[in-house]
């Protein structure tokens, strides 16, 4: 890959020559050697990245060239929009308060370089603040709220060369010879594979949907069918188009930054699992019950409960019943309750949350099977059973946290009852084409759709028990099918 570092007049930098070109502004835009589709990177050092700046043509027609640079028009109109900015401080919120727990004053304005900040103290906050937005240089203005005393952030911007205060020049020099030599000269692994995956993941995160041997098994199967494959976390947001694929390795929601990411992802032409639509679509129970009754897949007797019909209720399900929050998972916001009382209770506590709430009639069984569906084909099928003394397969104490799970039984999907298989399969197919675990009751010869989910549990030592390594690989050919086919659909246009 060819690297550019471009800048107003090369006599005003001194940066390191191997494997860096070092090229004018003016001569970047109308050069014909920089004209070329081949794979480059780009450094705007440019005095102005700002609108018909000769910095932000640089970016511009980078991004026309399908160069990557940075920073990208993307990140240049982000840094301007400030719900972006909103939502990256709402994200960064915890390093934000750590990093600026010492500050007296009202404001603060932080200067990044590269990532780095004159000020080790800074220096987490700026690398995530580098992530979101990669840009050279920037400068992030922070504001203490009246109301709760804590820091916000209240814009973020590039910083021009021309603006970096006297005491930093020198700094901002270090940084970005240091970037330049660690980040751009050592041997580049994700150039040796015609693809890039990124798999995005939180290394923090107490439930994931796959463990720490999983991962590395999706990591390998994606390296054996032809990607460079990368972890990356809720920071790496702005650099979604660097990738070819993305794969959603944490637990997804609606109103949570997995959704922004597969948005951006589908956006930019990604081959992305879990796709938006599947998030949404699984991620509310009040849709799949809907979805059930519309396509006759069969399901506990259900009720869409509101304000307006909790009175009959009892008359409809009886009791025990089942209550769940639209967007409940990993067994969180589903209560079973056995009194008139207890169910008043219950149910007034969820309608404060969501207008409509899912009441099921009980079913108890020994085990849930739990079928997973990719592509619309089957890809494994595993008895969950229920944890001791518990009517569900995860046991929760009051606080919410995991006491109990029960075992979990992997059996070849051949070997699965034929009705349970086909009941998966039609629920899943009428959710999308990505990768879910549908989960169904046996009762009495008859199969019951319990959910739908995206993004499931895929555990090495579970479900991978059947298949082995295969059960990666078959995920990550699927994958690579799709983002060939699409590539190749690009170059016949």
């Amino acid at each position: 890959m060819r690297n550019l570092v471009v800048v107003n007049d090369p006599k005003e930098w001194s940066f390191p020559h191997e494997g860096v070109e070092v090229v004018a502004a003016r001569k970047y835009l109308t050069h014909p050697s920089y004209t070329t589709l081949e794979k480059v990177r780009v450094i705007n050092l440019c005095r102005s990245v700002g609108y018909q700046k000769l910095g932000y043509y640089v970016s511009l027609l980078a991004d026309a060239r399908g160069h990557k640079p940075m920073p990208s028009i993307e990140t240049i109109q982000n840094m301007k929009d400030r719900a972006i900015a909103a939502i990256a401080g709402s994200d960064l919120q915890e390093i934000i308060d750590e990093s600026l727990a010492k500050v007296q004053s009202e404001e603060f304005v932080l200067s990044v370089y590269f990532g780095r900040n004159l000020a080790q103290r800074h220096e987490r906050l700026s690398s995530a603040l580098f992530r979101m937005f990669p840009s050279p240089f920037l400068q992030a203005t922070f504001a203490r709220s009246e109301k709760s005393g804590r820091w916000r952030l209240e814009s973020i911007k590039p910083l021009a060369l021309d603006d970096i205060p006297p005491g930093h020049t020198g700094f901002a020099q270090e940084a970005t010879t240091d970037f330049l030599q660690k980040a751009w000269t050592r041997p580049q692994k994700r150039a040796q594979r015609p693809y890039d995956l990124a798999i995005l993941i939180d290394p923090q995160l107490p439930e994931p949907p796959s463990n720490k041997k999983a991962l590395q098994k999706f990591q390998k199967a994606g390296e054996d069918v032809g990607f460079n494959v990368e972890f990356i976390q809720q920071e790496d947001y702005a650099r979604i188009g660097e990738f070819d694929a993305l794969f959603i390795r944490e637990t997804t929601g609606v109103n949570h930054h997995t959704f922004r990411f597969a948005c951006r992802a589908e956006a930019l032409g990604l081959v992305v699992i879990d796709d938006p639509a599947s998030i949404l679509r699984c991620s509310n129970k009040v849709f799949l019950a809907e979805m059930a009754e519309q396509q006759d897949i069969l399901v506990p007797n259900t009720m869409i409960v509101h304000r307006g019909n909790v009175d009959d209720l009892v008359a409809r399900l009886g009791l025990p019943c089942v209550l769940k929050q639209p967007d409940s998972s990993f067994s969180a916001g589903v209560r079973k309750v056995t009194t008139p009382g207890e169910l008043g209770e219950q149910v007034e506590v969820m309608l404060e949350k969501s207008d409509l709430v899912i009441a099921q009639a009980f079913v108890p069984t020994d085990f849930d099977w739990r079928v997973g569906v990719l592509d619309g084909q089957p890809l494994f099928a595993c008895r969950y059973f229920m944890a001791d003394g518990h009517w569900q397969i995860l046991k929760r104490d009051a606080g919410g946290q995991k006491e109990d799970v029960g075992r979990a039984e992997t059996v070849p999907v051949e070997m699965a009852p034929t009705r349970v298989v086909k009941t998966a399969l039609k629920a899943a197919n009428h959710v999308g084409k990505g990768l879910y675990g549908v989960d169904l009751k046996e009762v009495g010869g008859k199969v019951y759709m319990i959910e739908v989910n995206d993004n499931p549990n895929i555990d090495a030592g579970f479900e991978d028990e059947v298949l082995g390594d295969e059960l990666y690989l078959r995920i990550m050919r699927t994958f690579f099918a799709r983002v060939t086919a699409r590539h190749r659909g690009w170059g016949s246009a």
